[in-house]
């Protein structure tokens, strides 16, 4: 016969490994997601030329903040070819 005891600590044992695989397998899919979300932003924006990750300096290396730049340049360098002033 078997002892209740020992049916009782098989059952916690099972639990105890399936809880630790599955702590495991949720770190596993949160490291992948991490990864595959900053190959997606790397692929869209591009890597940072300035060795920044975010803030205002990051930001002035993207694409959009490149074509306000050039956008803004050229409208400086018609006014100031044209003489006007504000």
């Amino acid at each position: 016969m078997t002892d209740i005891s020992s049916v009782a600590s098989s059952a916690v044992a099972m639990v105890n490994k399936q809880t630790a695989d599955l702590g495991k397998a949720a770190t596993s899919a949160s490291i992948s997601f991490e990864s595959a979300l900053s190959k997606v932003k790397t692929a869209v924006v591009g890597r940072p030329q300035t060795g920044f990750a975010s803030g205002p300096t990051y930001e002035a290396g993207t694409v959009t903040a490149k074509t306000k730049a050039a956008v803004s340049n050229t409208i400086d360098a018609a006014k100031s070819a044209l003489n006007i002033k504000f």
